[in-house]
């Protein structure tokens, strides 16, 4: 199962040679260079000192430093680019289920995008360790247009968001939330159904309680009812619960998610539980195996009864991002 990523990672993936660097880096602002244990030293450094250096604004050979220590081109769990090994069928050859929110973007769009050269300027930094070139940013440009009626947050009709995030947030979002996640979802689904493999895919189209109504389906928000956690455990003082004041049809999605999940961990199906004499089954759709022909998903919603849709939405700007993941994104 896959939720919050996919095997083509989010960002560029490096080799152990680059993050190195910034290890060398890590030791030598903590004088940790001389200890013969180094990673012991590490563990000593107070947490003032240690969080003064992952916040300041130190670069290590031009780059700035980091502890973000992603998944490693290492030639063994991770043998090269994820992409090419998805090419050329080096993947678990095993059933999945995988999904996104609707609305991914607007967690990872920047905000104060007021207009379409705020919108290219963030483009030409979503490859920020290489660049995207000016002929693909305008290709995404086309692919993305300023057109409410196209854009993540749908729930918002017509209506664009005002400041902070600004008039173009919702294109930002909707380019943003596929670069992160949709994108290299489909691309997954793709390339489990085409190996002859059951393949379960979603879109998950409820908002919570306590998410702002220009935010709308954003990343996370599926996991309260993949473990109907109808009680919100968890979530006070930071967030509010996400099924206070949301009514029985919250209750029956989050029992209906539940039951599909468990029934796929328990038999790599996740229908199989509705052929039980006496279960639940209401007006929901029953979860289609992906086909690569004719693509079809299921769409978890509380507002009305889930129900199935062509994995076909912003179609070009998301062959983009697949068709660009080597060599342009490095992943």
């Amino acid at each position: 199962m896959m939720e919050s990523g996919n095997p083509v990672f989010y960002v560029p993936l490096f080799t152990n040679e680059y993050y190195e660097q910034f290890f060398i880096g890590l030791v030598n602002l903590t004088n940790c260079n001389e200890s013969l244990d180094k990673l012991q030293c590490l563990r000593e450094v107070s947490y003032d000192e240690f969080n003064a250096i992952v916040n300041g604004t130190t670069k290590i050979n031009g780059v700035p430093f980091t502890t973000a220590w992603n998944p490693t081109i290492d030639g063994d769990f991770i043998q090269r680019y994820t992409s090419l090994q998805l090419t050329e069928g080096q993947f678990v050859h095993v059933p999945i289920l995988d999904g996104a929110n609707s609305d991914e973007g607007t967690a990872f769009s920047p905000i104060g995008i007021n207009d379409t050269e705020d919108f290219l300027n963030s483009i030409l930094t979503s490859a920020p360790e290489f660049g995207v070139p000016t002929s693909l940013a305008n290709e995404f440009l086309t692919a993305y247009p300023n057109d409410p009626a196209v854009e993540v947050v749908e729930s918002m009709g017509n209506s664009e968001d005002g400041p902070p995030f600004g008039e173009q947030f919702r294109r930002s979002a909707s380019y943003w939330g596929d670069y992160f996640m949709i994108a290299n979802r489909r691309l997954a689904c793709q390339t489990w159904a085409s190996a002859g493999l059951s393949t379960f895919c979603y879109r998950f189209n409820a908002i919570p309680a306590g998410i702002p109504f220009e935010i709308g389906v954003t990343h996370f928000q599926e996991v309260s009812f993949v473990f109907y956690n109808i009680m919100g455990v968890g979530y006070i003082p930071a967030a509010e619960p996400p099924f206070t004041g949301k009514g029985e049809n919250y209750i029956r999605l989050s029992q209906f998610m539940d039951s599909n999940w468990i029934s796929f961990v328990y038999d790599l199906n996740p229908n199989s539980w509705r052929y039980i004499p006496g279960n639940w089954i209401g007006q929901e759709s029953f979860w289609p195996s992906y086909d690569f022909n004719n693509p079809q998903i299921i769409v978890f919603d509380a507002n009305v009864s889930s129900y199935t849709e062509s994995d076909t939405f912003r179609s070009e700007g998301i062959q983009l991002f697949i068709d660009n993941n080597l060599g342009i994104y490095h992943r």
